[in-house]
């Protein structure tokens, strides 16, 4: 069984010697209030290290118990699970000892283990339940970027200090393309961006269309929202479209673009998009980015195509999140674009 490694932590199969430091979390109520099983007698604690070295040694494995080590120290906190769910699911859980929580190690450990599953075991869905009062269990979750998908009415042990027999579950779960996607999220939010103040713009022209700058919208961070440009496409001097450029990465972006566009119907059929794309080159390098990303709805050919013509490169059809506006709107799924602005693009 392959160990695993994150920022602060070694995670290893369970050794016999882990006994005292797994019984001092396993055997203590508190630790497992939210748990199907214990608080565990010193036999229990045995028989689970037992059982997850000897699981550890299947070939092919099918349930992976991780001991959670400290880097700094080597001192045992707690432990992690993947179990496989037929050939590409799996379900995963974790516990840290009570001394170490509201330090982050829960979110760290779902991190690299949901990693482990797709990244290295290829695996489709990976999925995670808790009681509905266990906050810190399902916060995790959704700070590792699962999704609620339901709620059962007593399907569980309630808590341990409940006078209830039954407690509520959470369902949670993760596509292997949504994990994906977050990954995308994280490097693009990670590029360069300037922007101390807008640009000055003039003389956006190819000889058959202009890019007027109609409006400089500020950033609103309460609603997430990063400056934008505002441009009339005009060809001969009249007008044929609207062009939107947003300065900045965020999670929003990665589902709704940094370039809008959009051209009057019967000015359509002129590439008038793609030409007008082109113009913002220099508006976006003055920015310091290299990258854009453009969205369409997937039954949008006319869109897919104007980002195929501009050379910009389908990175996935991307799943919408919940929390999104195009989801509001009454979309599930948006292609994605990457266009690299080049320095010698006119």
């Amino acid at each position: 069984m392959k160990i695993l490694e994150t920022e602060r932590l070694i995670l290893r199969p369970f050794e016999e010697t882990d006994f005292e430091a797994v019984h001092s979390y396993a055997s203590v109520a508190e630790n497992i209030e939210y748990m199907f099983w214990g608080p565990n007698n010193e036999y229990q604690t045995k028989e689970f290290i037992l059982q997850s070295i000897s699981q550890s040694k299947e070939h092919p494995c099918k349930n992976y118990q991780y001991a959670s080590v400290l880097k700094s120290s080597k001192k045992l906190i707690g432990g992690c699970n993947l179990s496989l769910v037929g050939d590409d699911e799996a379900e995963i859980g974790w516990i840290v000892h009570k001394d170490y929580w509201k330090q982050g190690f829960g979110t760290e450990i779902g991190k690299r283990i949901v990693e482990f599953g797709f990244s290295e075991l290829g695996l489709h869905r990976i999925i995670a339940h808790c009681d509905t009062e266990n906050y810190g269990s399902y916060r995790v979750m959704e700070r590792i970027g699962m999704r609620r998908e339901g709620c059962f009415i007593e399907a569980r042990p309630a808590s341990k200090f409940s006078d209830k027999k039954y407690g509520d579950e959470y369902s949670y779960a993760i596509l292997k393309d949504e994990w994906e996607a977050q990954q995308e999220i994280s490097y693009y939010n990670s590029l360069p961006v300037i922007f101390d103040d807008f640009v000055d713009i003039s003389n956006l022209t190819d000889g058959e269309i202009e890019l007027y700058c109609i409006a400089k919208k500020p950033a609103l961070p309460e609603k997430k929202w990063v400056p934008a440009y505002v441009f009339e496409i005009c060809c001969n001097g009249s007008h044929v479209g609207e062009l939107n450029l947003r300065i900045g990465y965020t999670d929003g972006l990665y589902y709704g673009g940094q370039i809008g566009y959009s051209v009057d119907e019967q000015h359509r059929g002129h590439g008038y998009a793609e030409k007008a794309c082109r113009l913002l080159a220099p508006v976006i390098r003055a920015h310091g980015m290299k990258k854009v990303l453009f969205t369409n709805n997937i039954t949008n050919i006319d869109s897919k195509r104007t980002c195929e013509k501009l050379g910009a490169k389908l990175i996935r059809i991307a799943r919408l999140p919940k929390w999104h506006d195009l989801y509001k709107e009454g979309l599930q799924f948006v292609n994605v674009f990457e266009w690299s602005v080049d320095e010698d693009d006119q």
